[in-house]
Parts: structure tokens; sequence; C-alpha cells
């Protein structure tokens, strides 16, 4: 099974590779036989889009390993460095992006062909970017994986940068047929701001949730669910000390419960299963750490301390 779940997963990051490579090359060509901006924006998008594909398949290889003595909570975390890193190049990208667009409404006009190999290029763009976002999607939640949702997310984005750009091309069309409307014109390197403005916006939520997940952030809520979850639980008198991190795929949750110090080992050790089961409930994927403490253990040493204070 684990070897299927792996296949998947790197099957999915290598055709999103292959998209990426044959993309950017068609954008770069097409892009500067028109003169376009925007194409040639998205041109740099999908270049960076390649890049980040190649990091997210390397990623996804790597995160698949089985802990061991160095990592003992497995390797998943690189798939969160992955998608850090997709962020920083897609900001790169966008200061491209925003310094030449800004360059041609400002300072340079530069003649847009708008043909019809640019309109294909852009069409196929969508038609692919809607493809592969679906394909990795469909993986991403199947396996939790952060790193190919973040490149599912990239595509995603995608479809719109492309409709932005497309629209552009549209309103330079206008602008020949009509000259009274030449400041249309400019609605290419309009679309290339749109372009950037649309991938910055994505990118910082990459950016925010991936750090979260690198700095162990616990999902919003989810401490509270569990400690009433388990509360609920006949025989838990109290849970506390609940701990999530998230690596990669995996969630590692751990909590202290405490319980009757007169109950057996065999029942308590049956409780913690329970425990166990119903933490998973709230989170199939967790790897689940049950700490039972004796109650009248805990309460001795509470009197203990207030004491000596």
């Amino acid at each position: 099974m684990e070897f299927f779940k792996v296949h998947e997963k790197v099957n999915a990051a290598v055709m999103s590779v292959v998209a990426s490579a044959f993309l950017t090359a068609t954008k770069i060509v097409v892009g500067i036989a028109t003169g376009s901006l925007g194409i040639l924006a998205e041109a740099a998008h999908s270049g960076l889009d390649l890049v980040a594909a190649l990091v997210t398949l390397i990623a996804v290889k790597i995160a698949d390993r089985p802990a061991d003595a160095d990592h003992t909570y497995g390797h998943g975390k690189i798939e969160n460095l992955s998608a850090l890193f997709e962020t920083m190049l897609l900001y790169i990208t966008c200061i491209w992006i925003i310094r030449e667009a800004s360059e041609r409404l400002l300072f340079t006009h530069k003649h847009v062909e708008a043909s019809f190999w640019a309109f294909f290029v852009m069409a196929i763009s969508i038609v692919l970017d809607y493809s592969r976002a679906r394909m990795l999607y469909k993986a991403a939640e199947k396996y939790n994986s952060q790193a190919l949702e973040a490149d599912a997310l990239h595509f995603h984005t995608d479809i719109w940068s492309s409709s932005v750009v497309i629209f552009g091309l549209v309103c330079v069309k206008i602008g020949e047929f009509f000259p009274s409307l030449h400041f249309l014109h400019d609605a290419d390197a309009l679309a290339a701001l749109g372009v950037a403005l649309l991938v910055i916006g994505v990118s910082t939520k990459l950016g925010i949730r991936s750090i979260q997940a690198l700095i162990d952030t616990a999902p919003h809520g989810m401490t509270g669910l569990i400690k009433k979850k388990v509360e609920d639980i006949d025989g838990v008198i109290d849970c506390h000390n609940i701990r999530i991190r998230n690596s990669g795929a995996d969630v590692f949750i751990d909590v202290h419960i405490l319980m009757s110090g007169r109950v057996s080992l065999a029942k308590a050790h049956s409780l913690t299963e329970e425990v166990e089961k119903a933490i998973q409930m709230l989170e199939p994927r967790a790897d689940v750490t049950v700490h039972p403490e004796p109650y009248k253990k805990m309460k001795a040493k509470k009197k203990k301390s207030f004491k000596r204070d």
C-alpha cells in the first residue's frame, strides 16, 4: 500500500514538471514573437513553476522516507520547506513583472501583436493548468500532501492569471480596430500587473501556512475539540497538555489524561486506546500518544506544592 501511495504522489509531481516545461517553452516563444509582456510575464511565472515543480518532486520523494534515528518524526517537514521555497520564487517573479509593467506604462510603449498564436497558447495554458491542478488537488487531498497542494494552488492561480492576460490581449485587439481607443494598448501591461497581484495574494497565504507548519502551529480550534472529545469518554477525568504538530502529510498528537489511580494496568491501557481512537475520529491521519496519570497522585502533588509556598 505504501508503495502505491508514494508512486501516485511522485507520478502527480512528474506530470506537473512535464506540463510546466511545455508551457514555459511555448510561452517564451510566443511572448517573444508577439512582444506581449503579459505572455512573457506568464512565461516567467511558468518558468518558476517549473523550478517549483522540480522542488516538489524532490520533496515528495524525500518526505515519504520512513522515520530513522536522526529524524524520529519522519521527513515530512521537507514538504513544508518546499512550499515556502515556492513562495519565495513567486515573490521574485512578481517583483520582475511589476518592474517591467511599470516601465512600459510610464516610460516605454512597446507594440504588442495580439495574434492568433498569442490567444492559442494562453487557451492551451488554461486547459493544461485546469487538468493538472485538478489532478494535484486529488492527490494532495488523498495523501494530505502540502507540497502537492502548493503546486495545485499555483496552477489554479495560473488559470485566473492566464484569463487576465487574454483579457489584455482582447483589449489590444479592440484598440487595433478602433484607433480612438488607443489607450487599450496599455491593457497588456495592466494585465501583467494583474497577474502579479494575483500571485502575490496566493503566495502570501501559502507562505503563512508553510511557516505555521514549520513552527508547529496547531490548527485553529483543534485543541478544544480534542479536549472535549477525550473528556467525554467514561473514565477520563481530565485531558491536558495537548500538543499537535504537523510534519508533511503526518500529524502527531500528544495528550495527558487523568484517570483513577485504582484501575489496573490493563484497564488503563484499554482506556488510552479508546482515547487514541476518539482523537483519530477528529484527525484520521494522527499518530497519537497518550500519557495516563493517576488522579490521586496529581492531587497529592498539588497539595505538597501549596504547602511549600
